[in-house]
């Protein structure tokens, strides 16, 4: 029902201007849809079978290229189809060719030349299904096969971006055959750009495109620049499976940035760079796409490629499945023996090992330059002798070190400073992505901690003496370091694992879980200090759980006793496991772990981490890193920071605990005290709102709020200090500190409720709330100092005796109207489609209103009008006996005084039903509005500009219909 507003012209137009500017060629919708053969086609047909031609002479020919148009054109929808659009536009997938029998691989874009493929932009780029019609705002098509779809919203529409969202995902449900072949979707609305991979239907994987100046064209220039796409589609997106499940990605910004530094570096003389992309930004994924673009670059003469991974990597399916990522060459190292034979031998490609596998390799083994090794974790896999063996036997090859955690102070530190950072002086870093860089763009979410109570915590000094002073823990960078420092603090050992303590931690974590993590929807680690305590715990806390609601993952020992076999796991029961716990409402709902999953697995729905294990450094950093992934569920709410709980003590001083820069670690963890200091604060400001309705009644109090936030920016002014409350109040629920603002809170979550109600209608209030505060408003509706939304009526002849009899003022008894009007028409538009011209007068009015350019009792009055059409409308529906199409028209052209407007739409009855497929077929909707203008001509006067008008809204209104009422 709403307009467009200025969607079109402040938003559209100039993107389809600033692209044309930098190459793109802009296609009108009727000649793109002549193109595509139709609505029902999306490929422009012309220029893919020219272009493909071109690109691979001497064996396609027309005919082909038609059969390749038909083959994309009838790809499964799906994911699973859209990796096979991928590989056909990246040059995978091969036709017969007949007289040769043979398979040949198809180029479809040409990547070294870009001027040789034809870039093109069109929008409004109808497209229908014969079941479903969606019309993407921009197309853009390289070659004539669409690639990237964009969504605009004007920015003065409030919640725009999730309104764009939501239109995207419907496009995936109404038009899968279209979106199948699209490959990256962006949203934009003047302010910020965002883009994300089509078939990922997570809000967390929307990225925001950064430029240095944040202005809508260089946003648009540098984003869609032809070379940055072609490098964007054929380069950065990823298709993985996980679990069995097919995913897909597409890079971020210093994701590309990273790969591209690294092909430089590769490139040049210096033999050494360090990557710090940090824990949960992707790193895995740039280190596979770096190694593809070394591999597939001439430049490097059929190079070696040498990941080297450590062993929790190497037994994930992803590194065993390299070939699913496009990988044609792939060696998995499974012994020493294996990997000198295979250095020695020379071989090309990729190869895949661990550290320990260069024990004793025997120097220069392998002495060519064009060898690159790529070393995950590189602060704990390159210290002491295996990186000296590594080197040693590669002398000339270039070293990349990546990692999750930032150089430490400790000489350890400093090593990985001289082996990895030397050429790039004075940080030490090739490419940096920091952790305040990553919560700014919402890559990661920020962690709060606490400490147990005391009596729960173990004795400082024994963790003091034993831990956090051992100068051979300084620096720790992986958990069997750990392990064997903890094996040596005997009396700390003892002291986690009393007895007594471990019976009280099990009931604080189950009683911390069901009241603060579970109505959250989040679920929960448990690290132990060894696996015998995560065997104790696990049947401790089955003393308070369902023990379906917990498991136990560790390694097994072929020795283990008996109370540690009962926990061992098949290969495919730790993998149900884990697939099941990143599932909402599937157990298990809290993992025991004490070393495997701490570093590598990715369960955004991770919240809670229980800490009862001693760690320090990049140790402590890579596991509490496990609670820091973004997460929404299907509901739209969304985590908002990871919690770890400490039983320890150890971040009690977090300076012993973090040796490292405090710029490089800034915001990377905060007490949840100072949460609570920051809710003080909140709450003293948003007395302001509460002091709004104080001492009114329930009624009263209503109408305050709606005149008060008649202003839009003090609207949204208080929609960003409630959704910062509400985010605060979801992590601290039901902290008794709570108990003096739960009152107010509540206040203003239906001060929210209401505005939102009244001034955006057509948002879903209850998805912006947190769990808790939904919980809250839930029980407190009836006895709240304000009541819990604007009351809707059901618009029919007794709706105004209902209205006169309200209790209500007239300020409410207008909104009640307006949201009233505004359901009505959108529940009941399809089958009453006569409602849409109501209801835009509707909110025209509103708007007025609104704005201030109408009197309360001038807008109820106007209300009341509103509701007499609708009612009038219907009985007179009843009456002409008309088909809906041209009742519609009729009740258009009599609100309009048009002339004989019962004949006129007779005729049009006539019209639509000569043309009984003008929703589908272009030519029969050219010939209906073709006869709306006619029926409405004045014989020797032709159409004034009032007539005129009215046509357009006739037409305007069918198009909605044809549109499905998008």
């Amino acid at each position: 029902m709403s307009a467009l507003g200025g969607e079109r012209a402040a938003v559209q137009n100039p993107i389809l201007q600033y692209v044309q500017e930098i190459g793109w060629g802009y296609v009108k919708p009727d000649e793109a849809i002549r193109l595509r053969g139709g609505e029902r086609g999306f490929i422009f047909r012309e220029v893919f079978i020219d272009r493909i031609q071109e690109l691979n002479p001497g064996f396609m020919d027309n005919l082909m290229a038609e059969d390749l148009i038909n083959n994309i054109e009838r790809i499964p929808p799906g994911i699973e189809g859209n990796q096979i659009a991928w590989e056909y536009i990246r040059g995978l997938r091969s036709v017969y060719v007949p007289y040769e029998r043979r398979e040949r691989n198809v180029k479809f874009i040409d990547y070294e030349n870009i001027d040789r493929n034809v870039f093109q932009v069109t929008d409004e780029f109808k497209f229908t299904n014969g079941s479903d019609t969606i019309r993407p705002d921009i197309v853009f098509l390289i070659n004539g096969v669409p690639v990237i779809i964009v969504e605009t919203k004007a920015a003065h529409k409030k919640d725009a971006m999730e309104e764009a969202w939501s239109q995207l995902m419907r496009y995936h449900r109404e038009g899968a055959e279209l979106m199948t072949v699209l490959q990256v979707y962006s949203l934009t609305h003047l302010i910020k750009f965002y883009y994300g991979a089509t078939w990922n239907f997570s809000p967390k994987f929307l990225f925001t495109w950064k430029t240095k100046n944040w202005n809508l064209k260089e946003l648009i220039t540098s984003f869609f620049s032809r070379e940055q796409i072609v490098r964007l589609v054929l380069d950065y997106i990823l298709f993985v499976r996980e679990d069995d499940e097919l995913k897909k990605a597409v890079f971020r910004p210093h994701q590309i940035r990273g790969v591209e530094k690294i092909v430089e570096r590769a490139k040049s003389t210096k033999k050494r760079g360090l990557i710090w992309h940090t824990q949960g930004s992707g790193k895995t994924y740039t280190m596979i796409v770096a190694a593809k673009k070394l591999i597939e670059n001439p430049i490097f003469e059929n190079p070696t490629v040498i990941m080297v991974v450590d062993r929790n990597e190497l037994e994930a399916q992803l590194f065993n499945n390299l070939a699913a990522v496009g990988f044609e060459n792939v060696k998995i190292v499974s012994s020493k023996r294996e990997l000198k034979e295979t250095l020695k031998g020379d071989r090309r490609g990729l190869v895949v090992t661990m550290i320990h596998k260069f024990d004793k390799m025997p120097p220069n083994i392998n002495t060519r330059s064009n060898i690159f090794v790529l070393i995950d974790e590189a602060h704990r896999t390159t210290g002491g002798d295996l990186g000296n063996y590594m080197m040693g036997a590669l002398p000339n090859a270039t070293y990349i070190g990546f990692t999750g955690t930032p150089i430490d102070r400790t000489s350890k530190g400093k090593g990985t400073f001289v082996i990895f950072g030397r050429d790039d002086p004075p940080h030490g870093y090739l490419d940096k992505y920091s952790i305040a860089e990553s919560i700014e763009d919402g890559t990661t979410v920020p962690l709060h901690y606490a400490l147990a109570p005391n009596d729960l915590l173990v004795n400082r000094e024994i963790l003091e003496k034993e831990f956090l002073d051992m100068v051979e823990g300084e620096g720790m960078s992986d958990v069997e370091e750990l392990n064997r420092v903890l094996e040596k603090a005997v009396n700390l050992k003892n002291e986690l694992k009393n007895e007594e303590r471990m019976m009280k931690i099990a009931k604080y974590v189950a009683e911390h879980y069901r009241r603060y993590v579970e109505p959250m929807g989040y679920k929960a680690f448990f690290v132990a200090v060894d696996r015998e305590a995560c065997a104790i715990y696990k049947e401790l806390l089955d003393k308070y759980f369902d023990p379906k609601e917990t498991a136990v993952v560790f390694s097994p020992n072929y020795n283990d006793p008996e109370e540690l076999k009962k926990y061992h796991l098949s290969e495919e029961k730790e993998k149900q496991i884990r697939k099941d716990f990143r599932i909402p409402d599937k157990n298990p709902k809290i993992l025991i772990v004490t070393q495997k999953l701490l570093t590598g697995f990715d369960a955004p729905i991770l919240y809670c981490m229980y800490l009862d294990k001693p760690m320090r450094d990049h140790v402590l950093l890579q596991t509490i890193a496990r609670v820091n992934r973004p997460y929404d569920d299907e509901e739209g709410r969304k985590k908002t920071c990871g919690f770890i709980l400490d039983f320890v003590g150890i971040f009690g001083n977090l300076k012993k605990a973090l040796s490292f820069d405090s710029t490089d670690i800034e915001g990377v963890v905060k007490d949840i005290e100072t949460l609570k200091d920051s809710f003080k604060k909140e709450m003293k400001q948003g007395e302001q709102y509460i002091t709004i309705i104080r001492g009114k009644s329930r009624d009263l109090a209503v109408e305050a709020v709606l005149k008060h936030f008649m202003d839009e920016d003090k609207r949204q002014e208080f929609y960003e200090f409630f959704n910062n409350i509400s985010t605060m109040y979801e992590v601290l629920s039901p902290d008794p500190f709570l108990r003096p603002y739960i009152n107010d809170v509540e206040t203003l979550a239906q001060t929210y409720r209401i505005l939102k109600e009244a001034y955006e209608p057509t948002i879903m209030v209850d998805k912006e709330f947190t769990r808790k505060t939904a919980e809250l408003v839930r029980k407190n509706t009836a006895s709240g100092q304000i009541k819990g939304g604007l009351d809707i009526y059901e618009i029919n002849g007794n709706t105004i005796k209902k209205l006169q009899e309200s209790n209500a003022t007239d300020t409410e008894k207008v909104f009640n109207l307006i949201v009233s009007i505004e359901k009505t028409v959108k529940d009941k538009m399809k089958g009453e489609p006569y409602l849409i011209s109501i209801g835009e007068k509707a909110e025209r009015i509103a708007q007025m209103y609104r704005d201030g350019q109408k009197y309360t009792e001038e807008t109820l009055e106007a209300l009341k009008d509103i509701i007499e059409d609708i009612n009038r409308a219907r009985e007179e529906k009843e009456e002409k006996n008309l088909p809906t199409e041209a009742f519609t028209i009729y009740w258009v052209l009599r609100k309009n005084q048009i002339s004989e407007p019962e004949k006129k739409a007779n005729f049009m009855k006539d019209v639509l039903e000569n043309f009984p497929h003008w929703k589908s077929s272009e030519r029969q909707w050219r010939a209906v509005k073709k006869a709306v203008y006619k029926t409405l001509l004045k014989p020797g006067v032709g159409l004034d500009e009032p007539t005129k008008s009215v046509a357009k809204e006739i037409i305007k209104i069918m198009g909605e219909l044809r549109n499905g009422l998008s």
